[in-house]
């Protein structure tokens, strides 16, 4: 009998002992939240969610402050957001990546293979020859010589109407000459994408990324009803009523929400199941994107001048990264709300921040400051519990 009882002690002390080594290597978040509760005291957005994960799990997901500058409305795990340009690699750049792997597009076809009216409209017969060489791989790199951007909202109707007046927008560089990141390309690439793939862009997405993915919270033009869930962002000119549950962006706004460049909303916890999956493809395990295309789509396009990107993603580096060769420094991307989203293949983590920052007023850049110092907190607490 006394020998039962001893082995039933050394087997409940083997259990909170196993526990307790568990529980010391669980990552402790506390100073990467506490940059994130800096933000909202010092005003760099009213509110934010956070989600910290790796290709196994979500290892962080937290919400802070309030929808606005009061305490009436709380953010939740379950706030969406406004993603402005993370729409460029959340839903192009992802859509691309099926559309790829289905044989559906060519990356290195010239784009008016696509979209012929790219050289119809052309606005001299020297720049029509010009617009021959570019490609859809100089639309995903931002290589392809068109300006930044242009007010198309301000000229047109409706989507069709601004697809046909960005064909019209000279160059301001030879094809392949420089980088320059322009919300232009992706408008233009997203229109491809719906061409090739037989339906408009927003719906491929829906079909071949996000609903096979599991993103329900993922989607343009949220329905009324989803409304209360929304963070909101500008006040809209000459009002105090801020934009909420339509698009913050002008041009995505008047191309009714549906554009390559902008347009999506999204909970952290949602964008979580897309870094998942594309840290699984890499190691060959996705459950919907192939190894090989995802290593293409990340690997550097390098073209022409200063021109070092994936096709859709860039990159960065924090000072807490080891050196490190080109392809293999960690996916990052931001959107004018507020919002950035980052992936290392390396540690096979993801970081995920979603903001209003806009919220009164796009004058205040202060989640800059936020944006560099979450990073290299999240990666102190991982790298403590990754010690014996």
């Amino acid at each position: 009998m006394k020998t039962n009882k001893y082995i039933l002690y050394m087997f409940v002390a083997l259990i909170l002992s196993a526990n307790s080594i568990l529980s010391a290597n669980k990552p402790d978040f506390t100073k990467a939240a506490a940059v994130l509760e800096a933000g909202i005291k010092d005003g760099a957005y009213p509110g934010c969610t956070v989600v910290v994960g790796n290709e196994d799990k979500i290892l962080w997901s937290a919400a802070f402050g309030h929808m606005e500058y009061s305490d009436k409305e709380p953010v939740t795990k379950e706030t969406m957001y406004d993603l402005a340009s993370l729409t460029k690699v959340t839903g192009t750049t992802s859509l691309y990546m099926r559309l790829v792997q289905l044989g559906k597009v060519d990356i290195h076809a010239r784009v008016s293979q696509y979209l012929p009216e790219f050289l119809e409209r052309a606005p001299s017969e020297a720049e029509r020859k010009k617009r021959k060489q570019i490609t859809v791989e100089n639309l995903l790199t931002h290589t392809s010589g068109l300006p930044s951007g242009r007010p198309l909202y301000k000229t047109t109707k409706n989507y069709q109407e601004m697809i046909q007046a960005a064909c019209q927008v000279p160059l301001e560089s030879d094809p392949g000459a420089v980088f320059r990141y322009s919300d232009l390309n992706m408008i233009l690439a997203g229109e491809i994408a719906g061409r090739v793939g037989g339906k408009p862009s927003w719906q491929l997405e829906r079909e071949l990324v996000f609903d096979p993915l599991g993103m329900k919270d993922t989607m343009r033009n949220p329905p009324a009803s989803l409304i209360p869930r929304i963070a909101p962002t500008e006040f809209k000119v000459g009002t105090e009523t801020p934009w909420r549950g339509i698009v913050h962006d002008e041009n995505s706004r008047g191309g009714g929400g549906i554009t390559g460049h902008a347009g999506l909303f999204s909970t952290g916890e949602s964008l979580a199941k897309l870094a998942t999956e594309l840290l699984l493809a890499l190691d060959g395990k996705g459950k919907i994107m192939s190894q090989k295309v995802v290593a293409d789509f990340v690997r550097p396009h390098v073209i022409g001048h200063n021109s070092d990107r994936g096709l859709g993603w860039g990159y960065t580096e924090h000072k807490d990264y080891e050196p490190r060769s080109p392809d293999q420094r960690p996916l990052y991307h931001t959107g004018f709300t507020g919002t950035s989203f980052e992936i290392d293949p390396v540690r096979k983590i993801y970081i995920i921040l979603l903001t209003n920052r806009v919220y009164p007023t796009r004058d205040n850049q202060k989640v800059q400051s936020v944006r560099h110092h979450l990073p290299e907190e999240v990666l102190r607490a991982l790298d403590e519990a990754a010690k014996p």
